[in-house]
């Protein structure tokens, strides 16, 4: 193998015993990466040996693959800027966004995006793979944790847990007036009107489902605490206001502007997942941000 590839290991914790191939495929490996490597595009070694597709693993086995680098994307430019990093290792990079930093580049910000300084960091610290891959992306003006993956073999290993839920994040929102019920499902599907940047609930729109816990009650706004069963843009922001408790200081949806904050009070305070190269959680929480903070005095 080249010298320029990259090395994953990923270790079976798993009771019993399981083929090589089909532990590869539970832990989210494609099948179209299987058949790469066994056309010569990679390795798999299994405890530092050459092992059939068959071979039964036993639990603490090392499963390391040797794969061609990804290639860099130019179209990104790399920004010197600072990030406020909560975790990072060779796989996974934990970032606390302030609300105002946009996520990944557009036509109205090109250079100084949350993924523009995350490139600037991988080159500085010397990072094998400057490709970041936002795992999960938070509106503009939401502050918040946000998981970006090192390389596209992380990406792809976690969007399994990003599809059935095992990925858990939650969110604090501050929503005008008092929300009566202690918690809430909110089920109503969300779409888009062509030419429109705001959504709506709609019949025609996609399936989408908002849980919610009422943590602190106030006179003019209620403190809850949200989870996203879907991932619809702007889902939390659509759903209150739906139930007519628009966030506070969501212009966009008709929230209260007169409260103190000049942006929706929307922070991602939580996030966990299972490290699929570990198999160990990790779990992160962030502070509510001084704006938020200044409202619950």
């Amino acid at each position: 193998m080249k010298d320029d590839n990259m090395q994953f290991t990923l270790t079976n914790n798993g009771e019993g015993t399981i083929s090589l191939r089909k532990f590869l495929i539970e832990v989210g490996v494609s099948k179209r990466l299987i058949a790469r490597i066994k056309q010569g595009e990679g390795q798999v070694r299994v405890n530092q040996k050459n092992e059939y597709w068959d071979y039964q693993l036993i639990d603490g086995d090392e499963v390391v693959l040797t794969l061609p680098e990804e290639p860099d994307n130019d179209a990104i430019h790399a920004s010197d800027e600072p990030l406020n990093i909560v975790f990072e290792d060779e796989n996974w990079l934990v970032v606390d966004k302030p609300a105002g930093m946009v996520t990944v580049p557009g036509p109205s910000n090109e250079d100084t995006t949350l993924v523009n300084r995350v490139k600037g960091h991988l080159i500085a610290t010397g990072s094998s793979s400057l490709v970041p891959h936002v795992i999960t992306r938070l509106d503009r003006f939401t502050s918040g944790l946000v998981l970006l993956a090192k390389h596209g073999f992380a990406h792809s290993l976690i969007a399994a847990q990003l599809s059935n839920g095992q990925l858990e994040k939650s969110y604090l929102a501050i929503v005008a007036g008092d929300v009566k019920s202690d918690q809430g499902d909110i089920k109503e599907p969300i779409g888009k009107k062509e030419g429109e940047i705001r959504r709506s609930v709609m019949a025609e729109g996609k399936a989408s489902e908002t849980t919610y816990k009422v943590v602190t009650r106030f006179p003019d706004y209620t403190l809850v605490d949200v989870k996203l069963v879907t991932g619809r843009t702007h889902q939390i922001r659509v759903h209150f206001d739906f139930i007519h408790h628009a966030l506070v200081g969501d212009e966009l949806y008709d929230g209260p502007m007169d409260k103190g904050i000049e942006r929706q009070a929307l922070h991602a305070a939580k996030l966990s997942f299972e490290d699929p190269f570990t198999g160990k959680k990790l779990a992160f929480e962030s502070e509510l941000p001084d704006d938020m903070a200044r409202l619950l005095k």
